[in-house]
Order: C-alpha cells, then structure tokens, then sequence
C-alpha cells in the first residue's frame, strides 16, 4: 500500500504558511488591493499616503509631536536613513550590539565615517544597563545612542524604555531599530525619550516588502538638515519635500503604500499593538510549550524571550539533519528559519503574521511527523550519557 502523503497547511491564498521575522504571511486582503493601479500624483493615493502616515505615530503613542518620514526600500534603507539623518559627521555613536542588526547598524556608520562606541553582549544577552551607564558616563563625546527593541538573531527583547532614560539623563539623542518589533511589542516613545524609531511595512503591521519607514519627533528632525551621507537617504529632505508638496521626491512603491494602508486598518480592526500583540504572544506560547513537549530546548528564557521569533537548539541526534527537517516542514506547507547564532547551534520558527494559534498547533503537528519520520529518538541538544 503507498504511503499517504503528508498533510499540509496553507495560507488563505494556498502559499505555504511563513513561519519566519518576515517577509511574512499576509492577509488576502492585504494582497488584493494591489492589483489596481493609481498615479503617484493622484489625489486618492495622496490621501491613501497621508492615511498612512499619520497613523504610524499612533502606533507608538508619537501623536503631535512626531512625524512619519517614508524611505522606498526594505527597512535597512530606514535605519540607514536614520542613522546617517541623524548622526552628524562630528557625532559620535554608542552602538548597543547582541545580534546581527547591531552590526549592521555599526556597519552602517562606519560607511558614513561617523565615529562609534560599540557596547557588545552575546546574542543571549541583554545590554547590562548598569554598563551602558559607565559608558555614557565616562565617554561625554557620545552623541548618540543606538538599540534594537528585538534582535531577531535570537529574537531577545532589549531593554528599550530604560535604555532611553539613560539617554536622557546623559543629554542624547536616542535612535531605535524597532524593525521586527513595532506594532507588536509595547513601545512609548515620549517615555523612552526616543527621537527615531525605525520600521517596515513588512513585519508586525503584516503589510508587503518594500517601504521602511522612520518615525521622527519634529524638534529633533528638524535639527538634521545637512547631516545625510546620500541624497536618497536623506531623511530631512525626504520630510521638507512632504511637508511643502505632500508627494514623494522620487518614485514611491505604489502598491505596497496602499497595502500598508489596508494592512494598518486591519491593525487597528484588531486593537492596535495589545491586539496584534496578543495574538503574537498567544502564538509564541503555544509554539514554546509544543516543542518543549517534543524535547527542544530554547536559546532565551522567558523572561528574555520576544513574541516575534524564537531560537531553539539543535538537536544532537545524529538523525537530525537540519536540511531534512526543513524540507520536511516546507513540504508539509511550513516554512522555517535557519539559525544565526555564533553562541548555539540553532533554528529560528516566527510567530509574526496573519498567523494563529491553530496555524502553530498544525505546525507541532508536522514537526512531531518529520521527527518520527527522521526517525529522531530525542531533539534535546544534550548529548545522550
């Protein structure tokens, strides 16, 4: 007798569903509303944009005194915009780094020729906040400071509020990466004293790749003009363009705008950041619970531990080929992440996107069939005595 083939999961659109930190599984109707097109000059993408822009600081409690300044491309090209906007040449950066977009954002800087302090912890740690202090403190020609809300790499929730009262306190201005965070994960930025944060449309707000975006309090902005390293880069130019002719100085990504527009009104439909958030967590829950039941082991504790993707250890079995086990999952209709760690050998699963708790409960499911199917007698990391 042949042997049935595996179940699979599927999106509403019949894709596999994406278990990753994004691009993410999106919504039908956050994909339909692309297939019509409109003129960058119209009035009703004008309105569309507008929409968009002025609820992305609601988002993050940045009502009145701050402003939503779009960059065409991945969210990279918001914090480099941010960073290279907001950085003077003269300035000198604290880069806070536990993952890979520490780095980059470090990377980043060094390209533009700013000067940097780099503060460092392993991919499973937090910065100390104690540490950060001394630094600030004894290196007054620190202009900036630089964090990530949640490094993906492990998918570790930093200290973002308190970070920004250490750089109020010490007379900065507080830059933030909330790329895979935003509009999941709390984040005031009044209370922070954050003067940017920047994002995507392609992460929590479950939009479509293609337009990052920072969200800049107005005083601080305003104070860039001259700073950017890039013409198309240029955060200051970008907003004095919206603010005297409300279009794009160059052309926008039409269609990923107005699915934006359609994803942040799926967002606020749900309840904004506590209902987004909640779904996420709900998710995360589940999937931590499934796969501890299966044996896995995860990197972070869950006090650490981000709703947005989570790391979990190898298994030492030598039946466990990580290769085979994606395949596995991908033909079941589940697409995972590989690690990215240098502490632990590992694989990444996300929680993000039009996502349940029902989708995570199917994903357990395969993966307690790929491991029977492996033959996997143990996912524990530990080495059998």
């Amino acid at each position: 007798m042949a042997t049935p083939a595996p179940r699979t999961a599927a999106s509403e659109t019949g894709d596999p569903l994406l278990l990753t930190p994004g691009p993410l599984t999106t919504a039908k109707s956050v994909k339909e509303v692309m297939v019509h097109d409109w003129g960058s000059r119209d009035a009703t993408f004008l309105r569309i944009n507008r929409e968009v822009l002025e609820g992305l600081p609601k988002v993050v409690n940045g009502e009145g005194d701050y402003v939503t300044v779009p960059m065409q491309g991945s969210g990279t090209f918001a914090v480099e915009a941010m960073l290279t906007t907001f950085v003077p040449p003269k300035g000198k950066c604290l880069v806070l780094i536990n993952g890979a977009y520490g780095h980059r954002a470090k990377k980043i800087l060094d390209i533009a020729g700013r000067k940097t302090v780099v503060y460092e912890t392993a991919e499973d740690t937090p910065p100390d906040l104690a540490k950060v202090e001394a630094i600030l403190k004894r290196t007054p020609s620190i202009t900036h400071v630089f964090a990530v809300h949640c490094e993906t790499t492990s998918g570790i929730l930093n200290p973002v509020h308190e970070i920004g009262e250490l750089a109020q306190r010490y007379g900065k201005t507080y830059l933030v990466d909330s790329m895979s965070a935003f509009g999941a994960l709390p984040l005031d930025v009044r209370r922070a004293h954050v003067a940017a944060v920047a994002a995507s449309s392609n992460k929590c707000i479950e939009g479509v790749p293609g337009l990052g975006f920072v969200v800049a309090r107005k005083a601080d902005l305003a104070a860039t003009e001259g700073n950017a390293t890039t013409l198309v880069l240029d955060l200051h130019d970008q907003w004095r363009n919206f603010e005297k002719t409300g279009q794009y100085r160059f052309t926008p990504p039409i269609h990923v705008i107005v699915s934006f527009h359609q994803a942040l009104t799926e967002f606020w439909a749900e309840g904004g950041q506590p209902g987004r958030g909640g779904r996420y967590a709900a998710n995360c829950r589940t999937l931590v619970e499934g796969m501890r039941a299966l044996g896995f082991e995860t990197l972070l504790p869950d006090d650490l531990q981000a709703p947005i993707i989570v790391t979990f250890h190898m298994p030492t079995d030598r039946r466990f080929v990580f290769q085979s086990f994606y395949d596995k999952l991908k033909d079941r209709g589940f697409v995972i992440y590989p690690g990215k760690l240098t502490v632990a050998d590992s694989f990444r699963i996300g929680c993000i996107g039009r996502l349940n708790t029902d989708h995570m409960n199917q994903a357990l499911d395969a993966v307690r069939e790929v491991l029977a199917e492996l033959g996997v007698a143990s996912a524990s990391p530990k080495k059998a005595a």
